[in-house]
């Protein structure tokens, strides 16, 4: 050990690696392993949204841009958010393009956040935001919604604010929600912004799968509160663009001024190319996610037949490209040792739901975003397993 380490930083020291990761490099030695393990789409990036980056490329757009993004990724970004959800915001002043969803998470968290002050996270939920939070200096507060169809009620969040109230700076949410494929509609929202409203606190709603809603039509937080919502997305899901890390937050033009002064000093700007890549996937790749969601709705429908003939009961995904799977009661509820033990001997890797917070425990996520023969393949293998362990 490095004579020097003691004295890093302590809060990153008291972090763990992604549990996720850790788990997905483990098995990924597993010779003949069928991967069900990362929320990555299996498709390819638009052929005219290639395009637009080998063009940009070719024309020597290889120096930096505007700290919040090119203007004109700016406007097609806010274009396409009014035309999809209904939520208007100033190109100029209200939306940051930054180095995917997670540097929007980084950003709005490190500029909002004291050390001392609480983030109240509803859970099972992607576990992102928890060592984010922690390396700002905050305490995350978390509401288990297993109860309650994986949605965070009023009643409980009214609870969590109370109880923390001379401390709480944010709610975290994040819909069609990773891990268990549950949205919120707007109903549901309406009731946890009338509760908010009362605060001055924030909303940081990742709606990042918000063109994978499968049931109706996905509305934004930030059309139904947004004076103190700052809602995140970006075109890794709905273009397949992961690698491309491209994403944006929009909100009231003084917080994300103050969000833009982090995103500045941490990345300097998004990629030059890249983001000439996601102006055209908004521009005109408006419905690019269509077949995409066609195909994960068939998957879905797919998983979950064969989960339940082996025994896994869950609730029905509306969205996202995840399935949230109880393990049957005749396993075992521990889910890191059961996902090692499906791993070893039946050759099919999913996530523990112990890695999403309370509530998970006892659950599998399991991602679709493979192909149908992966699929297949995986369910038989469960099966066999499920019958084998009876």
């Amino acid at each position: 050990m490095s004579k020097l380490s003691s004295r890093m930083n302590k809060r990153v020291a008291a972090l763990t690696p992604s549990s996720i990761l850790t788990f997905n490099q483990k098995i990924s030695k597993i010779p003949d392993i069928v991967k069900l393990t990362l929320g990555e789409p299996d498709f390819d990036t638009p052929e005219h949204v290639k395009q637009a980056a080998i063009e940009a490329i070719n024309d020597n757009e290889s120096h930096y841009t505007n700290s919040r993004g090119t203007l004109g990724l700016r406007k097609a970004a806010t274009h396409y958010l009014d035309k999809k959800y209904g939520v208007e915001y100033d190109p100029e002043t209200q939306i940051l393009i930054t180095a995917g969803a997670t540097g929007a998470i980084y950003s709005a968290l490190t500029a909002m956040l004291n050390p001392g002050d609480t983030v109240i996270i509803p859970t099972p939920i992607f576990p992102l935001y928890i060592p984010i939070a922690m390396l700002g200096g905050a305490t995350p507060i978390f509401v288990d919604t297993s109860d309650n169809g994986f949605i965070l009620s009023p009643e409980k969040l009214q609870q969590a604010i109370e109880e923390n109230k001379d401390t709480v700076k944010a709610v975290i949410l994040n819909y069609p929600t990773n891990p268990t494929g549950v949205t919120y509609h707007k109903g549901d929202l309406q009731k946890l912004a009338d509760v908010i409203s009362k605060y001055d606190i924030f909303v940081l709603s990742d709606e990042i799968y918000s063109e994978l809603t499968y049931d109706g039509t996905h509305v934004s937080m930030g059309s139904i509160l947004p004076e103190q919502t700052l809602v995140m997305n970006g075109v890794s899901k709905s273009h397949a663009m992961t690698g491309w890390r491209i994403g944006m937050i929009c909100g009231p033009a003084d917080v994300i001024n103050e969000i833009g002064k982090v995103s500045e000093f941490t990345i300097t700007s998004a990629t030059t190319n890249a983001q000439a890549a996601a102006e055209e996937a908004f521009k005109n790749g408006m419905d690019d996610a269509a077949p995409m969601r066609s195909a994960y709705i068939k998957r879905r429908d797919l998983l979950i037949d064969g989960l339940s003939r082996a025994g896994f009961s869950c609730p029905n995904p509306n969205g996202a490209f995840y399935i949230f799977a109880k393990i049957p009661d005749s396993l075992n509820q521990n889910s890191v040792e059961f996902c090692n033990q499906l791993a070893d001997e039946a050759k099919v890797a999913v996530i523990p739901g112990a890695s999403f917070g309370p509530g998970g425990e006892g659950y599998v996520r399991i991602s679709y975003a493979a192909s149908e023969a992966d699929l297949k393949k995986a369910i038989e293998r469960i099966q066999k397993f499920a019958e084998q362990k009876v």
